[in-house]
């Protein structure tokens, strides 16, 4: 048995912004095993989305198609996937750690008669062997995970751990194979309803390049302005810790953290923020870390790249001056 293979998540023949993610996971994995590398994506009509994940650096991508795969259904998708993973026999198979893969995809391991490792934040190969990290009790702790027993293994990739951007694309594109599932009506015990919709946010803080956060250290509402002068002056998205939402401060849209939005931009800017695990699991994934806080013992500076020790509304006015400078 040898072989990545990334099971890739879209919706109406758009990928899953964490699908590329799985895609640079599988690749940098694969690299460092010497293993071919596949993906699949399933669905009804999904030539489209199939080619375009065809222009990544890849062995083959496995397009799925079927009628009963229109609609998402746990059944549909453990009934398609398990025969095209026994049949190629992949080391691996890794999947984004979105709320539909933790639906159905423990299910699918289980008929392997494997678990999946979800909630994969890094990696490690060591002596020929993959040992995968996962958090525990949100981020207090970190465990170590190695499989025992004949592959596959299953694993889902949180959000973060690995950046969309660093997916290697090709100059020629792959072999797409088209499989048609063996799938009985019978066999989709749930009827998929409408597709549950969030009221439309006024800002998607995962697509944010920049994020300036702000928490308690702020003091008051009123002072929220200044921090937000400094997002503008960064070109940067507003964001802010679980305290000054619950305040009513800014709107919960905004909040950072196991009980908001998970974020990874370029640049995450930390003021006033003292770093409870809460907020860290949800902006650990950022590629820089910038905290602003008076308390030097604060857990946040264990987090950040680079870090000012000093009052925020001393700190803040000058970087806002520097920058319009």
């Amino acid at each position: 048995m040898s072989g990545i293979l990334a099971v890739l998540e879209q919706h109406e023949g758009k990928l899953h912004g964490m699908s590329i993610e799985v895609l640079a996971a599988a690749q940098q994995i694969g690299a460092e095993l010497g293993q071919p590398v596949y993906a699949v994506v399933l669905g009804r009509g999904i030539a489209p989305v199939a080619s375009v994940v065809a222009g990544y650096k890849l062995d083959k991508v496995h397009a799925v198609d079927h009628e009963l795969l229109a609609e998402y259904t746990s059944d549909g998708y453990t009934l398609a996937l398990k025969p095209l993973i026994a049949l190629h026999s992949p080391s691996y198979v890794f999947f984004p750690h979105t709320y539909q893969v933790r639906d159905f995809a423990p299910a699918l391991a289980a008929t392997f008669g494997r678990v999946l490792v979800s909630d994969v934040v890094a990696h490690r190969v060591e002596k020929g062997g993959l040992t995968l990290v996962r958090q525990l009790f949100q981020g207090k702790m970190s465990a170590d995970v190695r499989f025992e027993g004949e592959a596959p293994y299953f694993g889902s990739i949180q959000a973060g751990a690995f950046r969309a951007e660093n997916a290697v694309k090709s100059e020629t594109a792959c072999a797409v194979e088209v499989v048609a599932p063996a799938l009985d009506p019978a066999g989709i015990r749930t009827k998929p309803l409408e597709r549950f919709r969030e009221s439309q946010r006024a800002v998607d803080l995962t697509a944010a390049e920049r994020i300036v956060s702000v928490g308690r250290g702020i003091r008051e509402a009123e002072n929220i302005a200044l921090v937000e002068q400094l997002a503008q002056a960064m070109g940067a998205e507003l964001a802010a810790s679980r305290p000054i939402c619950d305040n009513g401060w800014l709107p919960m849209e905004r909040q950072v953290g196991s009980s908001g939005q998970t974020v990874a931009p370029k640049l995450y800017v930390a003021v006033g923020i003292s770093g409870a695990i809460q907020h860290l699991v949800g902006m650990k994934g950022s590629k820089t870390i910038v905290a602003i806080n008076k308390d030097p013992e604060a857990p946040i500076f264990e987090a950040a790249d680079y870090g000012i020790v000093g009052d925020l509304f001393q700190v803040v006015p000058a970087i806002i001056e520097a920058l319009k400078k």
